[in-house]
Parts: structure tokens; C-alpha cells; sequence
């Protein structure tokens, strides 16, 4: 990172990992919100989005992979896992290349970053029906009374 006017560059290579992990925490949890709630500008959006990172869209990816993959069959597990993995990265590959073909002028990883982030509500929904799954099913009849 440069510091205007200063001309030197400014690290963070002397900054404890925990700094370095919550600031990348805070950032994660910024784009997720802009994704899912954006607020702002449209302009105000797209400039907070243009410093893209692969580590939310990948924690995200990641979640719902693994949400999938337990809620699949023993047998199916890893190949759940894969599938839903490769789809995603695969899939924001392919719609990159696609927009940049037509000229877009979004660079090929913050378009990347953007549709992995878009797909939280995805992994909601995933941890939602895992967080169901838990709940014992048992039946409740309802016992209607006339007055």
C-alpha cells in the first residue's frame, strides 16, 4: 500500500497475525454485507468491491460445500462436496470469462469475489435446513374444540 504523497510503501509485514486475521475478518465481513445489503450508492458499492479477495468468496464456497456434504448420503459425501466446490469456482469462472468477452471492464478476480460473496444466502439457506435437520421430528395434532 502506498501512503499519498509520501512516496514510500507502507507494509504490514511487522503487524502481529492476529491483526493481519481480523482485518481480513472485518473486510470479509463488510463485503458480505454489501452483497447482501447494499446500501449505498451503486458507485459507493462498486469502489468498496473493486479491492477484491478470494479468502471470503473461498470461506464461503467452503461453507456450503461442507453444509451439503453432511446433509447428503454416506456414500455421496465427497462427491457432493466436489461437485457443489468445482460448480461454484467453476461456474464464476466461465460467467468472468463470458462478461469480459463482451467487454466488461471488471478485472477477473473481483469479478470472481463478487459471485463467490453472492452466494451467502445460499449457504443461509444450507445452514438453516442443517440447523432443521437437528430439530426431532415428532407430530403435533391439534385438537380443534367447538364453542
Amino acid at each position: 500500500m502506498f501512503a499519498p504523497g509520501s512516496g514510500l510503501l507502507e507494509t504490514t509485514l511487522d503487524e502481529p497475525v492476529s491483526e493481519t486475521v481480523m482485518r481480513d475478518l472485518r473486510e470479509v465481513g463488510s463485503k458480505l454485507k454489501l452483497v447482501v445489503l447494499p446500501r449505498m450508492s451503486q458507485a459507493g458499492v462498486l469502489e468498496r468491491l473493486k479491492a477484491w479477495d478470494l479468502w471470503g468468496p473461498l470461506a464461503v464456497c467452503l461453507t456450503l460445500s461442507i453444509a451439503l456434504c453432511i446433509t447428503a448420503p454416506e456414500p455421496q459425501r465427497a462427491l457432493v462436496f466436489a461437485a457443489v466446490f468445482v460448480v461454484v469456482w467453476v461456474g464464476a469462472a466461465v460467467v468472468t470469462l463470458n462478461a469480459q468477452l463482451l467487454g466488461g471492464t471488471i478485472s477477473f478476480f473481483q469479478s470472481v469475489c463478487v459471485l463467490g460473496y453472492s452466494i451467502f444466502p445460499l449457504n443461509c439457506a444450507a445452514v438453516f435446513n442443517l440447523v432443521l435437520r437437528q430439530i426431532p421430528r415428532t407430530s403435533v395434532r391439534v385438537v380443534a374444540t367447538r364453542e
